[in-house]
């Protein structure tokens, strides 16, 4: 998953009720679909981004980031598409076909990938980037600082079939989500070293290949600039260029509404709604997101590493008072979200959370007791030290404030101090979350069509890296366990999907207790963008088309 970050996609405990299916009149996608050729040629996109990204390697722990993300996926391969009810297809620009061809004594998947397809520098894309991608992520060289091995790290090798453009991967075991892996594929100079795969794709994209190519980057104004690649083998793309422009959230608002935007994604922020949609001109797209607004805890933490805490701070936070006051002014249902890896809408989808999901101050209390921790006037302390927590917030995300404030008022009477730390919208993850500076951080997870593959390495467990210390590699809560591992390897090397989505179940189950990621709601995808902007906006689990994206009557 890609916090917000990148992460977003009944059989074994029924199916939803009626108020878990709230959000199900609303759009999938909302993304102003129109064909190509009512779509004009030329123009400059001007799309807002929450942060100027650095790692543009989105395997890399840094460039983990939707950020990241939505500029790439103008840039690089995918061997798979998802349309906006994830249902997954090649990507023949790419892969011309892709199946299992064998299940005994292993899995064997096939790629025959498309001739035509090259990179920017002018090499072909084949089987030996496959491979190289495969090294990098597997996990075997901990020098590679990877978001996660899922899926990688069940391949036992890949060899050349007939010839450079058909891949043949052997897995070592099953894995049902294996549709989910080379993409995005990176070139196989990007995968050669550790010192490649960290530092070559750190304030460079050197080689792409998709519709547009890298143009520009430009520090001062945090703007990275895309063009249409001519040397693109697919269809032609519609515009000129595409100018991303990293921006704080009240920032992005302001740019919109003064023509200095064409597209952002407002988020959660019902004044930024509110704004978007009476800019003349603007109207804002809103379909289910596969993303969840959440609250992660470090399980590191001095203050958090016992659980008992973690489980008394969750059983005094009220998630429904949360996401009332988040979601107020959106149109969107509060439904709160009671799984880790599945939306509520989605099939097998089971509410997991159990007596952590409400408010419980007297087991709360009793739990720091037990752990140590008892009232010493208005707060708690153990050993004199006080039972203080550091909220960290990002700088312009009124949002993240208030979930702060709330939650600082519901854990004063347990005798909890909270204290709200802003930080640089830039550096909230970079260098607070990812490298765990934080007690409690608010953000959300933007998740897949894969629930299994997607969402694996947010809570699996710890390994032990260089000089012994743990390497907590895309779980940024950093807790987990050996059981929770078992359970999560038992999902993805199930083909079937019903049994894979009940060990997924169980595996939540475990990961409730653990209290690593507080979960609150399922978002709404709310875009803001040009009226005239045809083919983006609220994508759902729907993979744009960059090549489509364009402007109606005229561009800008």
């Amino acid at each position: 998953m890609l916090p917000g970050l990148l992460l977003v996609v009944t059989a074994c405990g029924g199916p939803p009720n009626a108020t878990m299916r709230a959000g199900d009149a609303l759009k999938a996608s909302d993304i102003n679909p129109v064909a190509r050729d009512r779509v004009s040629d030329g123009g400059t996109l001007r799309w807002g981004l929450t942060e100027y990204p650095v790692q543009w390697n989105q395997h890399h722990i840094d460039g983990n980031h939707a950020d990241v993300k939505t500029v790439m996926d103008a840039l690089l391969p995918h061997a798979f598409r998802s349309d906006e009810r994830a249902n997954i297809r090649v990507d023949r620009d790419y892969v011309i076909s892709a199946e299992v061809t064998a299940t005994t004594p292993r899995q064997v998947v096939t790629y025959t990938l498309n001739p035509a397809a090259k990179w920017s520098d002018g090499k072909p894309i084949t089987y030996t980037d496959y491979v190289a991608q495969w090294q990098a992520l597997r996990g075997v060289n901990t020098a590679y600082r990877v978001a996660t091995v899922t899926g990688y790290q069940d391949i036992t090798g890949i060899a050349k079939g007939k010839n450079a453009y058909q891949v043949v991967v052997t897995f070592a075991r099953p894995f049902g989500d294996w549709r989910s892996l080379f993409s995005p594929l990176y070139p196989a100079s990007a995968n050669a070293t550790p010192e490649a795969f960290n530092s070559a794709w750190t304030s460079r994209i050197p080689v792409t290949a998709g519709p547009f190519k890298f143009a520009a980057f430009d520090h001062t104004a945090k703007t990275v600039t895309i063009a249409r690649d001519n040397a693109w083998w697919g269809d032609r793309a519609k515009l000129d260029k595409i100018i991303f422009r990293g921006l704080e959230s009240d920032a992005r608002i302001g740019a919109f509404a003064n023509g200095e935007l064409d597209v952002f994604d407002i988020g959660p922020s019902a004044p930024d709604y509110a704004r978007a949609r009476s800019t003349q001109g603007g109207v804002v797209r809103q379909a289910a997101a596969p993303d969840f607004r959440h609250l992660t805890f470090n399980g590191e933490s001095p203050m958090l590493s016992d659980v008992r805490v973690r489980q008394a701070i969750a059983l005094s936070v009220d998630r429904r008072v949360i996401a009332q006051s988040d979601l107020q002014g959106l149109n969107w249902p509060t439904t709160l979200l009671d799984n880790h890896f599945l939306m509520n809408s989605q099939e097998g989808y089971q509410a997991n959370a159990g007596s952590l999901g409400k408010p419980d101050a007297v087991r709360a209390a009793r739990l720091l007791d037990e752990a140590g921790w008892k009232m010493s006037g208005a707060t708690r302390a153990r050993n004199g030290r006080e039972l203080a927590i550091r909220f960290v917030i990002p700088s312009g995300l009124q949002l993240a404030k208030s979930e702060g404030e709330l939650v600082q008022a519901m854990l004063r009477p347990l005798g909890v101090r909270i204290t709200l730390q802003t930080v640089p919208s830039g550096d909230f993850f970079t260098k607070y979350v990812i490298p765990g500076n934080y007690d409690i951080a608010p953000f959300s997870y933007v998740g897949t069509p894969f629930p299994v593959s997607s969402a694996y390495g947010t809570y699996a467990n710890g390994v032990i890296g260089p000089g012994d210390d743990i390497v907590w590699n895309a779980n940024l809560g950093r807790s987990g366990s050996r059981e929770i591992d078992a359970a999560l390897r038992q999902a993805a090397a199930e083909l079937d999907p019903v049994r894979a989505r009940a060990h997924l179940n169980a595996a939540d189950l475990l990961v409730w207790q653990k209290v690593n990621v507080l979960t609150l709601y399922q978002r709404p995808q709310n875009v803001a963008v040009r009226a005239n902007l045809a083919n983006v906006g609220a994508r759902g689990f729907r993979d744009l088309d960059y090549a489509d994206i364009g402007f109606v009557g005229g561009h800008s």
